[in-house]
């Protein structure tokens, strides 16, 4: 038998998949995986359930239905300022995984470098690989999570395509500020790139900070691709509904390659979340509210137990030191032990790193659950851990 593609075929589980199929063995409190208990915002389901009982359900235009684009355009004018034209610059896809594939095999070249900032979400490097890109990996440290500017700037060079990354940030819950967010930009303008931003926790922001987007940045309207996420702004990770925002020429090849890829999204969800990006500012800003709230709930608690909990500034995840427990092995180690003595499951934070020097000591927890979910985990935690 002839080998199959050797990118795709080498490529382990998901550590999403193997930490979550350990929990369901071992009846752990899943705190590994990220998505939320909540079924989502009651209007905007009843407006998918309406449309799939009422509406068109044969293929609906390849870019998206006109409300989604347009709601898409409404709402970067909102919370950006941002001018979008729907009808050239604005595409739906079947989730913000898609959305990457899309944009990657849409604009890389085999043999183009791709600057990644770890850690970093699972699915970039395998797509970047995929596509032909030679990935340059600039490392954030904890607990600061810092930009390191020199080493940012020396991964650019005349081969540099685009860089691609995520703000807020899974899995370590940064927030990109503007002043980090301007150098980035001045790098690619001096080195005629792309950005691509992944931007679908952009309403799951905590401690009065704001979401900015790097399109919004001098220079940088027309070299930008933002991605969103209706799965995250409304808590409904199995709609996988996406969308990209792009000026016309980047979108092009992006659109382009969508057309083969899925070609389109199912309309009643379409449907649900347009009317999802039409709900009042409040809707956003309880989103934001009762989030942080979950992560001080958790985050407290683990700090009682005897954790080191670093800063989380958006996102559903908080990342732990361990090493003040008195556990002196791995962090994939620590999460496994936790899920089978325990009963309460965490992801390594290694395993978003591809460099042998990644930390090896921090686990991570995600908050996006019922607060009796979060006390049941909490609960075990403390028992186990004698606190």
């Amino acid at each position: 038998m002839k080998p199959a593609n050797s990118t795709m075929a080498g490529l382990g589980t998901t550590v999403f998949e193997v930490m979550s199929a350990l929990a369901r063995e071992h009846n752990s409190v899943n705190l590994g995986q990220g998505f939320p208990d909540d079924k989502g915002p009651e209007e905007v389901r009843a407006a998918a359930a309406d449309y799939l009982l009422n509406g068109h359900n044969q293929y609906p235009p390849m870019m998206g239905i006109p409300e989604l684009r347009q709601a898409v355009a409404e709402h970067a004018r909102r919370f950006q300022g941002l001018d979008v034209d729907w009808q050239n610059e604005v595409l739906v896809t079947s989730g913000a995984t898609e959305a990457l594939g899309d944009c990657l095999f849409g604009l890389i070249e085999p043999g183009d470098e791709v600057v990644l900032i770890e850690p970093l979400y699972d699915s970039y490097l395998p797509i970047v690989r995929r596509a032909g890109g030679i990935p340059k990996l600039v490392r954030l440290e904890p607990p600061t999570w810092r930009l390191p500017k020199e080493e940012l700037a020396a991964a650019f060079g005349p081969k540099t395509k685009l860089i691609l990354f995520n703000t807020p940030m899974n899995p370590c819950s940064k927030v990109f500020d503007r002043e980090e967010l301007s150098y980035i930009a001045e790098l690619c303008l001096e080195h005629d790139v792309y950005a691509i931003c992944d931007e679908v926790y952009e309403h799951i922001i905590f401690d009065d900070r704001r979401h900015i987007s790097l399109m919004t940045l001098p220079g940088m309207r027309d070299r930008t691709v933002r991605i969103g996420s209706a799965g995250k702004s409304f808590s409904l990770t199995g709609w996988k509904v996406g969308y990209i925002t792009a000026a016309p020429e980047l979108m092009k090849p992006i659109a382009r390659t969508h057309q083969f890829m899925t070609f389109t999204t199912p309309p009643n969800l379409q449907w649900g979340a347009a009317t999802g990006l039409r709900l009042p500012d409040g809707y956003f800003a309880t989103l934001a509210a009762d989030m942080q709230r979950k992560r001080d709930r958790l985050a407290n608690a683990l700090s009682t137990i005897g954790f080191d909990v670093l800063p989380a500034h958006g996102t559903y995840f908080v990342t732990t030191d361990f090493r003040p427990l008195g556990f002196n092995g791995t962090d994939e180690e620590f999460c496994r032990h936790i899920t089978v003595k325990a009963g309460v499951t965490a992801v390594p934070v290694s395993a978003f790193y591809q460099s042998p020097e990644a930390p090896r000591y921090f686990a991570r927890f995600c908050f996006c659950k019922h607060d009796s979910t979060l006390d049941s985990a909490i609960q075990r935690l403390a028992a186990h851990f004698g606190h």
